[in-house]
This record gives C-alpha cells, structure tokens and sequence, in this order.
C-alpha cells in the first residue's frame, strides 16, 4: 500500500514537472513569436532572446548532469537541438539573422514531445 501511494506521488511528480516544462516552452514560443512580429531591437525581441536563451541553457545543463536518467543518446540529440537554438538565438540578437521561424518550429517540436 505504501509503495503505491510512493509510485503515485513519483508519477504525478514526473507530470507536473513536464507540464512545468511545456508552460516553459510555450512561454518562449509567445515571446518569439512577438519577438517575430516586432523585430529583434524591440523590448519584446530583447526579453524573447534572453528568456529562450535562459531556458535552453538550463535544459542543456540538467541534461548534462549525472542525475538526468535520460538515455544517453536521447540526451545527446536535445543537447544538440539546444545548442543549434542557442546559436539561432545569438544570430537574430546579433542582427545576423532574422529567421524566428526555425527557432519556433524546433522549439514547438521538443515542447510537442514533451
């Protein structure tokens, strides 16, 4: 009886956390897609850029540590993924690029993974 009421606690913990995760990313897709809409200078692209870049970077650093019981691979593959959107990020900071698209698109699709 205790261990049920234990794996239901570890599995509601596992759910809230990733939906946790998915408000997360849909708050960065809300302030990219503003960012889009109002240009990379504006308030709305400055606060995206730091938002997403703050969310990729934490991702990639649970992913990174030893506790994250993800396979390996499945790990490697996010923390590639990241890095590409951290790159994209700096590149539209920058004013480099201006292709939110790409960003939004990788973005949606780890969030819809979730």
């Amino acid at each position: 009886m205790y261990q049920l009421r234990y794996q239901d606690v570890m599995t509601d913990d596992m759910a809230s956390a990733k939906e946790r995760e998915r408000m997360l990313f849909d708050r960065s897709l809300d302030m990219l897609a503003a960012a889009k809409i109002n240009g990379s200078d504006s308030r709305e692209g400055i606060d995206a850029a730091y938002f997403t870049t703050k969310l990729w970077t934490t991702i990639i650093d649970d992913l990174g540590s030893e506790e994250n019981a993800l396979p390996k691979e499945l790990k490697a593959a996010i923390i590639s993924v990241g890095i590409f959107v951290l790159k994209e990020i700096e590149r539209i900071r920058q004013g480099e690029s201006d292709d939110y698209d790409t960003v939004i698109e990788v973005t949606q699709s780890i969030r819809d993974g979730l």
